[in-house]
């Protein structure tokens, strides 16, 4: 996975054939996946999904994987992210998803909801203590309503941001996927009183009709 953020040359749009059967929103995917270089850089380079890349543009950006690092990547499934924190120098990367994830090498995955009782003692034991980085790609199935998927994803971004105090060591970083409309005030709050540096980033593998973006968090402080 040489030169993960090369993108291969633009080329002529590709135009479905024998498409009748399809619905017309199935069409449309599958045109648009066809024309995005991100899936053609993603299966060249032997990244699970395009979602690789928003991870690598995030990490040359705020240099969030350190070498040596212990990961804790939540919502992991393919497995995208977890290949990315190990190939820019994670040692130890722990993925928790309901869906069953295919083994990556080096990595370690817990089929399950990272709310359960024990999981922070369970990730801890399996890290070797207290970890630098915890990643959330989650987001909930949307209804349509963007108010409502709103209020969906900052609930599970604020259960995310609560076991990352739970579970990070003294300097580390949060990163977890939000939708346009931004943190809500008391989520906020609580990253800017409990980290040393806030950002809202959109990476440019997010697409551009998508409402996604993602806060980056450093500079955790332990209360």
């Amino acid at each position: 996975m040489s030169n993960p953020t090369q993108l291969p040359p633009r080329r002529e749009a590709v135009r479905l054939k024998n498409a009748r059967k399809l619905t017309t929103s199935s069409q449309r995917w599958l045109q648009r996946q066809l024309n995005d270089p991100y899936v053609t850089a993603a299966k060249a380079q032997g990244w699970r999904s395009r979602a690789a890349f928003k991870l690598i543009e995030l990490d040359e950006k705020y240099n969030l994987i350190t070498k040596g690092a212990r990961v804790v990547d939540l919502g992991a499934a393919p497995g995208g992210w977890s290949q990315v924190a190990l190939a820019r120098g994670a040692a130890r990367v722990v993925g928790i998803d309901l869906l069953p994830i295919d083994p990556v090498e080096g990595a370690s995955f817990i089929q399950g909801d990272f709310m359960e009782e024990d999981m922070e003692q369970r990730l801890t034991g399996m890290l070797g203590g207290k970890v630098d980085l915890v990643l959330s790609d989650m987001a909930p199935n949307t209804s349509g309503h963007v108010a409502t998927d709103h209020l969906r994803i900052m609930a599970l971004a604020g259960l995310a941001l609560a076991f990352s105090c739970d579970i990070l060591k003294p300097g580390g970083a949060f990163v977890a996927k939000l939708f346009q409309g931004g943190a809500e005030r008391e989520m906020l709050n609580t990253l800017k009183l409990r980290f040393r540096t806030v950002r809202h980033a959109k990476p440019p593998a997010s697409r551009k009709d998508s409402k996604e973006m993602y806060v980056v968090a450093t500079g955790f402080r332990p209360e």
